[in-house]
């Protein structure tokens, strides 16, 4: 896992990963705490709806993502986005209506559709070895691990002494911090495209991700991940909140257990993919992100002491961590295996496209179904829906063809679409 890091233009891109997730993840929780200031109790339905806008960002705009990077260059295209997206931490604070909230959101989110698939696209090009590559992936999913730690470890020290708009303060210079790391180094660049070229390359990726059978499994992963994961990420802190009466730092602190489930995974995941294989150890992950989610209703009904309740929900959040980093971290791999080099870039952009498009329906569900129907029954119903996709998933996932094999009929047909 560690090879990755002898190279210098991997390090100085993984430590504006990180910074830049830092910055995230506090701005996640301060958007959290923003939404109960904004609506009360209907901060649920608030932040469904805010990370709903998300999602419809991303479906649209990641695409776009490697034609724009041709044109301008990788590196000047996520120094851009980042100083962006820090323009708008550093508004949110003064924000007091939510069409305000939801147009600088907005904003921030576009800004990441971009980054993010340039960024993933890029580390290919820059580490070449297979072995270089896939702990490139479990460091990459380890520092998204440690954000998902350190960040409601960190906001609820702060929060121990300042209000949470303050946060998005920390946004900010994370941004800020990332895009001087990038400045830092020189990028492959990939010739500009023509226009026609350009257009082509929005669907090429899409396309390839339809057709080949091992990435459309990963989408419905992606749906069992999307099905499940805004129960932690959406309804973690109205919960603690409206419901459990935490404070705002036992709130933030409360999402820290499911960063370290993440980061005992995605420690792990090399070790045991050669010996359990990726699509098992796909799977597997798959079913301990939704055990734990099922759970939920259960607790919230047994009506324990508030204490003892937010302990054992920190004991399902690192669980449902430790499943949801076994499943996302290897789908990297997947995409390699199953995708020339020359198409990288594209279904990159395809499958964060395409995986996030999930998002759209289920970050508006649970928010808006925890505010009608109840934090359990909303739970129930999306495990429901990631048990469905997890058998889809097994059904579809054929033996994946090792890396640079031919590809088929309608692959071709894709890649020149």
């Amino acid at each position: 896992m560690l090879s990755a890091l002898r190279n210098r233009v991997y390090r100085r891109l993984l430590s504006a990963h990180i910074v830049a997730l830092l910055g995230t993840g506090l701005a996640t929780i301060a958007i959290g705490f923003l939404a109960v200031d904004l609506a009360g109790d209907r901060a649920a339905a608030v932040l469904g709806t805010i990370l709903g806008i998300k999602m419809v960002t991303y479906l649209v705009l990641a695409p776009l993502a490697p034609a724009i990077a041709r044109r301008v260059g990788a590196r000047r295209l996520m120094i851009t986005t980042d100083i962006a997206r820090a323009a708008v931490a550093f508004a949110l604070p003064f924000v007091d209506g939510i069409t305000a909230a939801y147009l600088l959101i907005f904003i921030l989110q576009a800004a990441s559709a971009l980054f993010t698939p340039t960024y993933q696209a890029a580390l290919p090009a820059v580490l070449t070895k297979e072995k270089e590559y896939t702990g490139a992936l479990a460091l990459s999913r380890l520092a998204y691990d440690l954000e998902a730690l350190v960040s409601p470890s960190l906001a609820g020290l702060l929060l121990l002494v300042t209000h949470s708009s303050m946060l998005f303060l920390g946004t900010g210079i994370g941004f800020i911090a990332s895009a001087t790391l990038i400045l830092s180094v020189a990028l492959p660049r990939v010739s500009a495209l023509g226009s026609g070229q350009a257009r082509g390359s929005v669907t090429r990726g899409i396309k390839l991700m339809l057709f080949t059978p091992a990435l459309r499994a990963t989408l419905m992963l992606q749906l069992s991940i999307a099905a499940v994961g805004p129960v932690v990420l959406v309804l973690t802190i109205p919960l603690a909140r409206e419901v459990l009466g935490a404070s705002e730092s036992q709130a933030a602190g409360i999402l820290a257990p499911f960063g370290l489930g993440s980061i005992v995974a995605a420690v792990i995941m090399p070790t045991l993919l050669p010996r359990i294989g990726l699509r098992r150890f796909m799977m597997g992950g798959c079913v301990v992100l939704i055990a734990p989610i099922a759970l939920l209703w259960p607790l919230l009904g047994a009506q324990l002491p508030q204490s003892q309740t937010m302990v054992l929900v920190g004991a399902l959040w690192f669980v449902a961590g430790f499943g949801y980093s076994a499943t996302l971290t290897p789908m990297g791999r997947v995409v390699r295996e199953n995708t020339r080099d020359e198409d990288l870039p594209e279904v990159f952009a395809g499958q964060f496209s395409l995986s996030h498009g999930w998002w759209i329906i289920t970050y508006p569900l649970a928010g808006w179904g925890a505010s009608t129907l109840g934090y359990g029954p909303t739970a129930l119903g999306l495990v429901a829906i990631a048990l469905l996709s997890l058998v889809a998933a097994q059904t579809m996932w054929q033996r994946p063809a090792s890396h640079g094999a031919q590809l088929t009929n309608d692959q071709e047909e894709a890649r020149h679409g």
